[in-house]
């Protein structure tokens, strides 16, 4: 995409490095330590007294911002004089992360907006001040490009933490054009990336909006039912409200019996999880590294029970077994009785609303680790729907939801494409692939 619609230069020259290949006519190929000064950040995030009051930019402001600026809450911290002068930032200083628990975060870059003299480089950062011969910003895009970023990767040393060393940073190699052109390219990458990172907010935003859409969809459902123009009377139970006139409300120990069946170890594992309900636990099939005395202690779950985990029922860990398998043994199973359709009560269960009813029953020694046990969920009051009605709401969301999650999908596939044509496009400018510099007028 980025070829279609720009041009590549006019001329172009062997750089002498395999992954860059060829560089336009006129760039140079310089390491870091002949275009700037490298220091790796010693200041921890210690109060000292008798030191000077300063402000810390530190990891995360690196790593999740591609700019530092005097709109970011610092943390405070002290720092001796020789720190201050060394590690103060400047306009124009590239920071990048060098250590991390995954060899994928080394070296995320972040260039400073304006000289910020009482803000220092933290910890866990490389502080990287361009000489004449480079430009912040550009570099700062450079480092974070395909290609470019490759060096520092595979040059981090771990294996549970990696972290990259002075002279790999110093010794990594960059295309760099004169100082104009970096500005150009600098300027047009912040113009792209600007258009594309607001398409993708407003992609994120729709998502959201459909979600909201769904969530709500299945909540008048379950609790108001399919035709608006029913007759409604008070349900007398206050997270509930009016329901449809000829609906029931009864206690769930008149909708499902427990289900305390064991020692089933030619079943697969059946997850219970906040996301997604139950489901088969990936590779369920496979032999289970476990003694037969563990298995023989898991719960059984018939296909359409309803199976849920008591710590984190109130957060949705709640749903209809798909198949026959087994459930951890501090999970309950209830069985739905004859006229209930388990379908029906694994969406109910998951609404808010229910959740937050939920919660109120369960208990425990901290709000986090809160149970529902079996004899608070059967006390618990839920809608009875006919059958049938519980059959067509059922039938009706399912319709429902497959369309606005086959949209979901969709427009989650448009954000991928758009991070991916953000890291082509800044790939190509900073190694030279297409010519911007028209662009950037």
């Amino acid at each position: 995409m980025t070829r279609n619609r720009f041009k590549p230069y006019t001329a172009y020259e062997d750089s002498g490095v395999e992954w860059l290949g060829e560089i336009p006519a006129g760039w140079e190929v310089k390491r870091l330590k002949e275009i700037a000064t490298i220091q790796m950040s010693n200041v921890d995030k210690k109060s000292v007294d008798g030191e000077q009051p300063v402000e810390l930019c530190n990891y995360t402001d690196v790593y999740y911002r591609d700019r530092i600026s005097s709109d970011i809450d610092f943390m405070k911290a002290t720092a001796p004089r020789e720190q201050i002068r060394r590690f103060a930032l400047r306009a124009g200083d590239v920071l990048i992360t060098k250590d991390s628990e995954s060899w994928t975060d080394i070296a995320v870059p972040s260039v400073v907006d304006e000289d910020l003299p009482n803000v220092l480089c933290g910890y866990h950062l490389a502080h990287i001040r361009p000489q004449s011969a480079a430009y912040g910003p550009y570099l700062a895009r450079a480092i974070g490009a395909v290609g470019p970023r490759d060096q520092f990767r595979v040059s981090a040393n771990g294996v549970t933490r990696f972290a990259i060393g002075t002279d790999a940073i110093a010794t990594s190699v960059f295309a760099i054009p004169p100082v104009p052109e970096q500005r150009a390219i600098a300027m047009f990458l912040d113009l792209e990336t600007a258009r594309i990172d607001a398409l993708v907010a407003k992609k994120e935003r729709l998502i959201t909006l459909l979600q909201e859409r769904r969530t709500a969809l299945i909540t008048r459902a379950v609790t108001k039912g399919l035709d608006p123009a029913v007759r409604m009377k008070d349900s007398w139970v206050e997270w509930l409200g009016e329901v449809p006139a000829h609906w029931e409300v009864k206690p769930n120990i008149a909708l499902f019996t427990q289900r305390d069946e064991r020692g089933r170890e030619d079943l697969p594992i059946l997850e219970v999880s906040i996301a997604t309900g139950v489901s088969v636990r990936e590779f369920s099939t496979e032999k289970i590294e476990q003694r037969s005395d563990d298995l023989r202690a898991y719960k059984v779950a018939h296909q359409g029970d309803i199976a849920f985990n008591k710590m984190r029922m109130w957060q949705g860990a709640v749903g209809m077994a798909p198949i026959s398998g087994l459930v951890s043994p501090d999970y309950v199973v209830a069985s739905p009785r004859h006229g209930v359709d388990a379908r029906y009560y694994a969406a109910l269960f998951r609404t808010a609303a229910y959740m937050t009813e939920v919660c109120r029953w369960s208990h425990g020694i901290v709000d986090d680790r809160n149970r529902l046990y079996w004899e608070e969920f059967k006390a618990i009051a839920s809608p009875l729907p006919p059958l049938h009605e519980q059959t067509a709401i059922t039938t009706r969301l399912s319709e429902l939801t497959v369309r606005l999650d086959s949209l979901i999908s969709r427009v989650r596939t448009a954000i991928t494409r758009l991070h991916e044509l953000r890291t082509a496009l800044i790939s190509a400018a900073v190694t030279g692939k297409i010519d911007v510099r028209e662009a950037a007028q």
